[in-house]
């Protein structure tokens, strides 16, 4: 079956939504705490970070997750979180700063775009920053604990449902998942979604 590429504004797919839509659901959810999740996919989004990204919607956070190909976000919407095309997140006005940031670590160093808007989050010290994958990147590594997240039950049932329905690995998910963090204030609160 081949791929095929779609238009993020094209309201025929669900559970893609339009920035503008994410920024006014935001303002009206204004008390809620927010989580930003910047990956190059939903297969990466929900393999590394699914369990989180569930435990975040069930403690009340507003979680919108931002990938480059939207193209199936059923696997999101299965962990509770909204979806936004990368592309028009990035060149959308900035709307409220959420509290915590995920981001890929291809993504911070394959897009100047993300890794400008990162480093200047992290100059702020306002945002928690969360990234996983491999290696990070040597301009980072000081200023970045490893933390684990330990899964609910709940989580840990959820993201193998929608690791199924990303074509995931069928692995049973682990009881961790592993971040590296900004800042040993943010450890507790990135750790313990609370």
């Amino acid at each position: 079956m081949a791929a095929r590429s779609i238009d993020s504004s094209y309201r025929g797919v669900p559970g893609v939504h339009t920035v503008a839509y994410s920024t006014a659901h935001a303002r009206r959810h204004h008390l809620r705490r927010r989580l930003a999740v910047v990956a190059p996919n939903v297969a990466d989004a929900v393999q590394f970070a699914g369990g989180w990204l569930f435990d975040h919607v069930m403690a009340g956070w507003d979680v919108t997750v931002a990938v480059a190909d939207p193209q199936d976000v059923r696997p999101i919407r299965i962990l509770g979180a909204t979806t936004v095309d990368l592309e028009a997140a990035l060149s959308s006005p900035i709307g409220p700063m959420p509290e915590s940031i995920a981001v890929s670590v291809n993504l911070y160093e394959s897009d100047s775009r993300i890794r400008e808007g990162m480093l200047d989050a992290l100059d702020s010290g306002l945002t928690r920053i969360a990234v996983w994958g491999d290696a990070l990147p040597s301009d980072l590594d000081r200023k970045f604990d490893s933390i684990q997240h330990r899964l609910s039950v709940a989580a840990r049932a959820f993201k193998s449902h929608a690791l199924a329905a990303a074509a995931a690995p069928a692995d049973s998910p682990g009881t961790t998942e592993t971040f590296r963090s900004s800042g040993t204030s943010s450890v507790r609160d990135l750790a313990s979604v609370g």
